[in-house]
């Protein structure tokens, strides 16, 4: 190809049109106003985090708008989005090729192609992957006429999933012995379950996290977009036909052993499962003695026919477009290793978001998730990285790192979660204090040796800074007791 036809360069790329690499770019561009940055982005949309909301020094909410990429362009005029998978990176030439024949040659270059899902069974057309817009709005189409669905998984997507589901059964397999195991213990488990049997408000709770501004963008098909924000669900119509509200079973403790299509099951000989009610059967499984087009075996041996299901079972990262070639240091959970400067192992290459892995030595109250706030979070701190090594400027670990914090929303209540709330890595030694309404609200600190170090707060506790707070001070609690949970107590004037 000719050198000045299909070569273009920009001083700073960014790969990744989700929430890390769009932050990422939108703070390049505000440190070098001058300079070109190229956000190079498989999906026709980009992510843009609006409206951003400091609830304490290191939580914080934001809207997460999905926009077409003009609206960027037009704010941050010095940035140019390309629309193109990548095909290949050459680390040694510091050059990127897209899948469009256009070669990209950088000085900096930030990897931010986020992670994909885990599916159970690549190519099965009964298996759905619920990762972006576009597989978000497929399972919308195949919810609509659907009688029962199987949902695997135990994490973030799977359950707002089967929250939102209604019209159709839903069975929901999990590995774990409660669900949620990702984010919450069983108690809080315990404490959530119960909305699985309400009938959720005919008004939904507002939420204005998640926007499509877009309706008409497609993308290649077989192309990875951008993961989903929080709330994703929202604008999506997640009814079956049927009328009835939430009809879930969970299924605990178990794993998929194998998928049948509805031949295969017929050559087994054997009777599938019913869907457990309290029901009679008249107004029970309405699809008792229903023939299925595809069936799936449990470890725990039972065998469930469905519509279809939904693989939710987690997210590896996306490093196949620029491994090969390169010798990039990766981490076992298949991430590029980073330092505390975000720098992969390679020079010049920077990496945040999912597709990443921390590899410096980590605060003992924060862990990485790959949660869209951590997203936004190492995209904005990767963009000061890059600008400090291209000024020869030093810098320090920014302090979102000091501390493990997130807010979402499960079930229509809010969440936080706080450095070490499940005790991770803790062992033995640590104990737990408890306070819950039912309903209302559910608290959990975790403390060792009188000091805490991880909470989780469900409902409108107002203890978030508080906790936050008395989680970094390191405080000494072991005077206080049981009295720190004290409903009648106001524990927030207190250690103000």
């Amino acid at each position: 190809m000719a050198a000045d036809e299909h070569c273009v360069r920009g001083r700073f790329v960014v790969v990744g049109g989700g929430i890390a690499g769009v932050t990422c770019a939108e703070q390049l561009a505000l440190q070098f106003p001058s300079d070109r940055v190229l956000l190079i982005t498989a999906s026709p949309l980009i992510k843009a985090v609006t409206n951003l909301k400091q609830i304490s020094r290191r939580l914080e909410e934001f809207e997460v708008e999905e926009q077409a990429s003009s609206v960027l362009e037009k704010q941050y005029p010095n940035i140019k989005v390309v629309q193109s998978p990548v095909s290949e990176l050459n680390s040694t030439h510091q050059t990127i090729l897209t899948e469009d024949g256009t070669q990209y040659l950088y000085d900096k270059l930030c990897l931010c192609a986020g992670a994909k899902p885990k599916l159970i069974a690549e190519g099965n057309p009964y298996v759905l992957g619920i990762r972006d817009t576009e597989s978000a709005r497929t399972f919308q189409r195949h919810i609509t006429k659907a009688r029962r669905v199987l949902v695997v998984g135990n994490g973030g997507i799977a359950l707002e999933l089967v929250y939102e589901i209604e019209g159709c059964e839903v069975i929901w397999a999990v590995k774990d012995k409660s669900i949620g195991n990702t984010f919450f213990d069983a108690g809080a488990a315990e404490f959530l379950i119960s909305q699985l049997k309400s009938t959720k408000p005919e008004i939904p709770v507002t939420c204005k996290r998640m926007k499509y501004t877009t309706e008409a963008a497609t993308s290649k098909p077989g192309s990875l977009g951008s993961a989903l924000g929080p709330d994703w669900h929202e604008g999506l119509n997640l009814k079956a036909t049927e009328q009835f509200s939430h009809r879930v079973h969970i299924e605990p403790e178990c794993e998929i052993k194998q998928i049948y299509n509805h031949k295969d099951f017929e050559c087994l000989g054997v009777t599938a499962s019913m869907f457990p009610t309290r029901e009679n059967t008249e107004c029970g499984s309405a699809a008792a003695n229903a023939q299925w087009p595809v069936y799936v075996e449990l470890t725990n041996g039972k065998i469930y026919g469905c519509d279809f299901l939904v693989s939710a079972t987690g997210v590896v990262p996306n490093v196949d477009p620029f491994i090969c070639g390169n010798n990039f240091d990766l981490a076992d959970d298949g991430g590029l290793k980073v330092d505390e400067q975000m720098r992969t192992s390679l020079p010049h290459i920077f990496a945040a978001g999912d597709i990443c892995t921390a590899s410096w030595e980590i605060s003992p109250l924060w862990q990485q998730m790959r949660l869209w706030t951590q997203a936004r979070q190492m995209g904005w701190y990767a963009a000061k990285c890059i600008a400090a090594e291209v000024q020869g400027e030093a810098i320090e670990l920014d302090f979102c790192f000091e501390l493990f914090a997130h807010v979402t929303k499960f079930f229509n209540y809010k969440v936080i979660l706080l450095g070490k709330y499940n005790a991770q890595g803790l062992g033995n030694d640590h104990e737990l204090m408890l306070r819950c309404t039912r309903g209302l609200e559910y608290v959990k600190v975790v403390m060792q040796n009188g000091r805490m170090m991880g909470a989780i707060l469900i409902g409108e506790t107002d203890l978030e800074e508080t906790f936050e707070n008395l989680i970094l001070n390191q405080m000494d609690l072991s005077a206080y007791g049981e009295d720190l949970l004290d409903p009648n107590i106001d524990i927030e004037d207190y250690f103000d």
